[in-house]
């Protein structure tokens, strides 16, 4: 199984368009919020199931604020991070990962790239695609496979300018 996971487009959805002409065997669309309005987009590009979360610039959305989804073996907490203080410190985040049983969060907000591993809980962010926030400011997002073995392996991709 190959996820693409995304963040913080904040409705400029060419370099969405492009990623997702980039791969022709992606199973699953996960957008961890502020999408501004982009869903429909998303939803005839994709050609895929999707997840999207809303985010603190998702104004008057529908979507939910925060969704538990099962990827193979794994407890997928998707949120957009910022109720929980992520821009200073994962603790509030990791707590409640805990708390919940979760195995894998996925969070955006910072519009920085991430993937590390706190306690049991694997924390993944894959920037901005839009508006990146680390040292390159190369737009960002993660895949995310399930092995055979259903082992989850995943890996920061930068966009590169055209």
């Amino acid at each position: 199984m190959k996820v693409l996971i995304v963040s913080d487009t904040h409705r400029q959805n060419m370099n969405l368009y492009k990623v997702l002409g980039m791969y022709d065997d992606i199973d699953m669309l996960l957008h961890l919020g502020d999408a501004e309005g982009g869903e429909d987009f998303f939803a005839e590009v994709a050609g895929c199931p999707i997840e999207i979360v809303s985010g603190n610039c998702d104004f008057f959305s529908n979507l939910p604020r925060e969704r538990i989804i099962t990827l193979g073996k794994y407890n997928v907490w998707m949120t957009h991070g910022h109720q929980y203080n992520v821009s200073f410190t994962f603790d509030r985040l990791i707590s409640e990962a805990e708390y919940r049983n979760i195995d894998i969060v996925m969070f955006g907000h910072i519009h920085r790239p991430l993937v590390e591993k706190h306690r049991n809980i694997t924390l993944v962010n894959p920037g901005s695609l839009s508006y990146p926030r680390q040292a390159n400011r190369k737009p960002s997002y993660v895949i995310m496979e399930i092995d055979d073995a259903g082992e989850a392996h995943f890996e920061i991709k930068y966009l590169k300018a055209d």
